[in-house]
């Protein structure tokens, strides 16, 4: 059986997408754009860039993705509760995405990834042992495997920033979708508690390490102090670079360095 919603979003994202297609200024108003919406305002744009695609194959996969779910989801929470899902998690992906690119002014995304993946996740909590199987490949697995290597990948993504694909909305938009699943169904506290733990756990550690350590995704192959140390303030370095006090002047301002920074800089400026 088809979902209602599913197969009316289907549509109506197809408009949209088709509209960013043949009007750019359209396409303009509506991408997610971090310099629109940190400094001139525009918070509509958070859930406007979710109606728009690159491509046909994009919004493709995410159409098969969004209806291969969205059945029974709605069969077991109803539309107006899966509407939350997928609106909460559709912001909280490209909240969690402009968190993270904050610092670069002319970062740009389209698509409806965040919103689907919180869909995707809520039937993982809520179903742990269906089999999921790949678009386009012949790989069957259940669904709980699923969610773990889907965070996986999504955190290694996200540190790498290697491709072009929005693992940070894909992040986002899951662990929203796990926690609004939580909320409207608190009954899958006592079925799937530990499935909730493997996903939020690392989820949790891995934005908290980024949160107290911003160069973690800015070095290459830095993973910070470890999580142990998430919580105490870091040892600082024995010997100082010119390269990180400018970086953090850069993000900071040069208040923020301490009396022993500003000293080596000017000991290494007067060379």
């Amino acid at each position: 059986m088809s979902s209602v919603i599913g197969t009316l979003l289907l549509i109506l994202i197809g408009l949209t997408t088709y509209k960013g297609f043949i009007d750019r200024q359209y396409f303009e108003r509506h991408v997610f754009n971090v310099d629109e919406i940190l400094i001139n305002r525009q918070w509509s744009r958070l859930f406007s860039s979710g109606f728009l695609h690159v491509g046909w194959i994009h919004f493709g996969f995410n159409m098969v993705a969004l209806l291969a779910f969205s059945w029974s989801l709605e069969l077991i929470l109803g539309i107006p509760k899966y509407l939350l899902i997928y609106v909460g998690s559709l912001l909280g992906g490209n909240l969690l995405a402009l968190y993270i690119h904050r610092q670069h002014g002319d970062y740009r995304a389209v698509g409806a990834s965040g919103a689907i993946s919180g869909v995707i996740f809520a039937a993982i909590i809520l179903f742990p042992d269906i089999k999921i199987s790949l678009i386009l490949l012949p790989i069957e697995m259940p669904s709980w495997l699923f969610g773990i290597l889907f965070v996986l990948i999504s955190v290694l993504g996200i540190k790498s920033q290697s491709d072009n694909i929005g693992h940070d909305a894909h992040l986002g938009g899951a662990i929203v979708g796990v926690l609004l699943t939580i909320l409207l169904k608190p009954s899958v506290l006592q079925t799937s508690w530990w499935l909730i733990l493997l996903i939020l756990l690392p989820t949790a550690a891995f934005l908290l390490l980024i949160i107290r350590n911003p160069a973690v995704l800015m070095v290459d192959n830095y993973w910070g102090e470890g999580v142990k140390n998430l919580g105490r303030r870091p040892r600082r370095r024995k010997q100082l670079s010119v390269d990180e006090i400018l970086d953090k002047i850069n993000r900071k301002g040069v208040d923020s360095l301490t009396p022993e920074e500003k000293d080596y800089l000017d000991r290494m400026g007067n060379k």
